[in-house]
């Protein structure tokens, strides 16, 4: 089984997707996000944190009901903990790996450069679900890793001179977030080492508009020189 939680909910068998209710969704994401164990209590108390613990524990036998109504093991469960089954791939395992990977200037990284690593970063995390606290938490963390994984890998890659992927993955960390003086760094350092003079140019020059026009501020002195 995969469960893909970049850009949005996906469970599938075999490449199949497995049509499951919203309630059973959440269940099983948040579950997968912990990546161990946690107790019946922990879980409902944490997404169903504003009605009373034997409404929230009611909620989630009701979600454990729906998850096992797809006819997949979805979820291990005891009497007193809950985990997602270790024969369910998550996305975002793997992704936050070779992030990590990636940021560990003393590791090999040549089988990760890849295209499909730059789209795995390049993604958010379920970025359409309502907001709540354990959410947030979660996307914001992932967000900010990926954006420095993506910014290690336009350094890594334009250290090999594979200039336009360099450029691809600078791209996306400036998609990611407009008004980071780092990604658009790397980026810059893409465009000159591929001897595009006049790239790295416009690309100062339009971080430094984006800077005025939300900030009111100027690009440090370090990225101009």
């Amino acid at each position: 089984m995969t469960l893909r939680l970049l850009k949005g909910f996906s469970l599938s068998v075999d490449h199949t997707r497995v049509p499951i209710c919203s309630s059973a969704q959440r269940l099983i994401a948040f579950l997968a996000l912990q990546g161990m164990p946690r107790t019946r209590t922990y879980v409902a108390g944490t997404l169903w944190p504003d009605v009373t613990a034997s409404r929230a524990h009611a909620n989630l036998r009701s979600s454990l009901w729906r998850a096992a109504r797809t006819g997949h093991h979805i979820i291990d469960t005891s009497t007193q903990e809950l985990a997602v089954t270790e024969r369910i791939t998550v996305d975002l395992h793997d992704a936050v790996t070779r992030a990590h990977r990636l940021l560990d200037a003393s590791r090999p990284c040549d089988d990760i450069l890849t295209t499909q690593t730059r789209v795995d970063l390049s993604a958010d995390l379920l970025p359409e679900w309502p907001e709540n606290e354990w959410m947030v938490i979660e996307q914001e963390q992932f967000h900010q890793l990926r954006l420095y994984a993506l910014e290690a890998m336009a350094e890594r890659l334009t250290a090999t001179r594979r200039h336009g992927e360099a450029v691809a993955a600078g791209l996306a960390a400036v998609r990611a977030e407009p008004l980071r003086e780092s990604a658009h760094r790397v980026l810059m350092k893409a465009h000159l080492a591929a001897g595009n003079r006049g790239a790295a140019i416009r690309q100062y020059e339009l971080y430094r508009r984006i800077l005025r026009e939300e900030l009111g501020l100027e690009p440090s002195l370090a990225l101009k020189n």
